[in-house]
């Protein structure tokens, strides 16, 4: 008798488990991104699992732990560490235009274009083009200034491009915030390769 039961309890099992595997693999299937991979599956890299939980809050994710959207404090810490190497490159542009003599030896590697003005702007910015002509990659110093339409300087702001690559053009951002709203023209004053 019971063997007849454990018979009857094994032939419904199978199918139930048919059904249940049946449906795992549909809910899995339905689940892609373009690319097929599940949009709930997630990697980490080993640098990104090894980090251990912050001891501030114990609910904390490591830096580097993925998630759906970029937690503020993510893109907090990202924008000041830009912010961080953008000064630490302007200063040593600054210091290096100290000593340069005249226009500087990179002012036909270097030209400036201002980019639209609108009334609300907070900031004037202008793009800074280095074409570097030599073989190596080249350190740039360049002080562009912003001047309006009676020639009058408004501000001047020094910008620095680490590394600019052999016989390519990269490009940098001036930004002044007094020359914000104002028509005015960026122009290149000192440019210097180091």
């Amino acid at each position: 008798m019971k063997a007849n039961l454990h018979r009857r309890r094994a032939r419904l099992l199978v199918p139930a488990a048919a059904v249940v595997l049946l449906a795992a693999t549909a809910a899995c299937g339905s689940d892609t991104t373009s690319e097929g991979t599940s949009r709930s599956v997630r990697t980490l890299t080993p640098e990104h699992s090894e980090h251990a939980e912050s001891s501030e809050s114990p609910h904390a994710e490591p830096e580097g732990a993925p998630s759906e959207g970029e937690s503020p404090r993510t893109q907090r810490s990202f924008a000041a560490s830009v912010s961080a190497e953008t000064e630490r490159v302007r200063r040593e542009a600054a210091e290096k235009l100290e000593d340069v003599q005249g226009r500087g030896n990179a002012v036909g590697d270097v030209s400036v274009n201002g980019l639209p003005v609108t009334a609300s702007e907070e900031v004037r910015s202008a793009l800074v083009r280095v074409t570097n002509p030599t073989d190596e990659p080249a350190f740039y110093a360049v002080k562009v200034e912003f001047v309006d339409a009676e020639d009058q300087v408004l501000d001047t702001v020094v910008v620095g491009v680490e590394d600019a690559p052999p016989d390519r053009t990269v490009t940098a951002q001036a930004n002044s915030t007094k020359a914000a709203g104002v028509k005015s023209f960026p122009r290149v004053v000192q440019a210097e390769r180091g």
